[in-house]
């Protein structure tokens, strides 16, 4: 068996742990980042979604290096692609002109940036990038994880890597159990954490849907009607607990009452009926000056898709199979359902224009590598983030919490979607927050910390720190965590609890181009 190493193995090559490998790597550290797919960037690529942000962000909330990525995504379209003047002279441009995002834009420009970014210290040898491995084993001993093996994942093939720190930034915390790290999955109860929305009883089996993406443009004339799915009549009939209609239908939860549901249609239309593939649009053909796409992209990860019969965590292989299948199988009835029933506002039926575009996230079927995850296995910290310390109406006119050993900030409302067993979803205003550095400590292991949406939230929290910039701003101040633990060789826990080092360490993070409060003038 072959051996590597490194001075911080970062198992997972997601947003998280992309950054926390170029913090590592700017520090002068070398760094193993492994990744299950053949793609790093997670949710904005092999996962298929375009960032959810905050209001702001064009002026504040964000690391310097997260604004270094949006402006790359920007010039490259302004380099590469034949724009029209005005969208060449745009500042803000959103390719795709989606209403989720500022910036919504392709997967696959998303992959190109981040490996633009990390090509430096990838070319030098300082980041060693390890893709199609994931962890299936570690050894740890003494509270210190001493090395973890990865397999490769279509080849029989294993690594033991060893290193002085190890990073979990997988999406569903998969190095947490291995290593033997304490850690929370589904909801914790209300006499636990004390949150209002909480439930009554802890349920570790009540986790948030999953979502398998798929890419589609719609070409008006032709059929690209796919062949009929085998669970196709299972899910056109489904009627969920929460709902008087069947999931796949132009009715949706209302995020703004979520006791009520709200009419969708496809496209935009003159009736006011919001439109679901402008949604997540992520290329608007209206941007180009020369037809080079036959039509605009989208994609699809819309309620309606939304997968909640069973969690893939902490369960057995067939069950976590059955469940990676039901996800697929329910998008893929979605999207027959639109192209030969969904009703039009014309009053017929369906749009077999839709063409499902493998070649946008890299795959031969049109899904994304990976299911969207929402929610992993979190951490047990010496901090737990807790709906007190977010949401609105617990914090009245305290406004927003401020955290003496801040290490970043974001923002984004309190966003459960359906869960596996009590079928919950909310979408609770929330203040901009902070990420308190105590949420990245676990309570016991001294040399493995989270990377990305594993750190110390309660499964309400997670809600909103599980987005693309808090996620990547976790990756990146952690990254700076085990840099500074290694040159004074302290343990990360004592950069917290030394007042000398949590003022030095905070400063090396403004340093570098970390925002650690949100401005004066937005705390009431």
């Amino acid at each position: 068996m072959k051996h590597k190493t490194a001075d911080v193995i970062i198992i997972g090559g997601g947003l998280g742990g992309c950054m926390a490998a170029l913090s590592v790597a700017k520090s002068g550290f070398s760094v193993i980042l492994t990744e299950e797919t053949d793609w790093i960037g997670g949710q904005l690529t092999s996962q298929g979604v375009p960032p959810d942000e905050h209001p702001w962000i064009e002026e504040f909330g964000c690391t310097s290096t997260y604004r270094e990525f949006r402006n790359r995504i920007r010039a490259y379209y302004k380099s590469n692609y034949p724009l029209r003047e005005e969208a060449k002279n745009d500042a803000i441009l959103n390719p795709g002109n989606g209403w989720v995002s500022r910036l919504s834009h392709e997967p696959k420009v998303a992959l190109q940036v981040l490996e633009d970014m990390l090509a430096p210290y990838v070319n030098s040898g300082s980041i060693q990038l390890l893709l199609n491995y994931l962890p299936t084993a570690a050894e740890a001993s003494e509270d210190m994880v001493r090395s973890v093996t990865v397999s490769h994942t279509s080849k029989n093939e294993q690594i033991i890597l060893c290193g002085t720190y190890f990073l979990d930034a997988t999406e569903c915390g998969d190095l947490l159990p291995l290593a033997g790290v304490e850690y929370v999955i589904g909801a914790e109860s209300r006499k636990e954490t004390n949150e209002p929305h909480a439930l009554e009883e802890a349920n570790p089996e009540d986790v948030q849907s999953i979502t398998h993406v798929f890419a589609v443009d719609y070409i008006d004339g032709k059929d690209f009607t796919i062949p009929k799915p085998k669970q196709y009549d299972y899910w056109k009939t489904y009627i969920p607990s929460f709902s008087n209609r069947p999931l796949i239908s132009w009715h949706a939860v209302n995020s703004a009452d979520t006791s009520t549901l709200k009419e969708f249609t496809l496209f935009p239309n003159n009736q006011n009926i919001p439109s679901l593939f402008t949604y997540r649009r992520v290329l608007d053909t209206t941007i180009l000056e020369n037809p080079i796409y036959p039509g605009d992209i989208s994609l699809i990860n819309w309620p309606q898709n939304d997968y909640f019969l069973g969690s893939i965590i902490d369960v057995s292989a067939e069950e976590r199979k059955k469940h990676l299948e039901g996800a697929k199988q329910l998008s893929l009835s979605l999207l027959y359902w639109l192209q030969t029933e969904a009703p039009r506002l014309d009053g017929g039926k369906g749009f077999p224009g839709l063409r499902l575009r493998g070649d946008v996230l890299g795959t031969e079927d049109g899904f994304a590598k990976y299911p969207y995850i929402r929610e992993s296995r979190r951490i047990k910290a010496v901090q737990t983030i807790k709906e007190q310390d977010v949401s609105k109406e617990a914090r009245g006119k305290e406004g927003i919490r401020t955290f003496s050993d801040s290490v970043g900030v974001g923002s984004y409302h309190l966003d459960l979607h359906h869960t596996t067993k009590t079928n919950r979803t909310f979408y609770i205003p929330s203040y901009p927050y902070e990420i308190p550095l105590g949420a990245l400590i676990p309570i016991r292991m001294k040399n493995l910390l989270p990377a990305c949406k594993n750190i110390g939230t309660t499964q309400i929290t997670n809600g909103c720190y599980r987005l693309h910039p808090t996620e990547w701003n976790i990756g990146e101040s952690v990254g700076y965590l085990t840099t500074y633990a290694l040159k004074h060789n302290i343990e990360p826990r004592e950069v917290r609890k030394n007042p000398e080092h949590l003022t030095a360490f905070r400063e090396l993070l403004k340093d570098n181009g970390i925002q650690l409060h949100w401005p004066d003038s937005m705390k009431l």
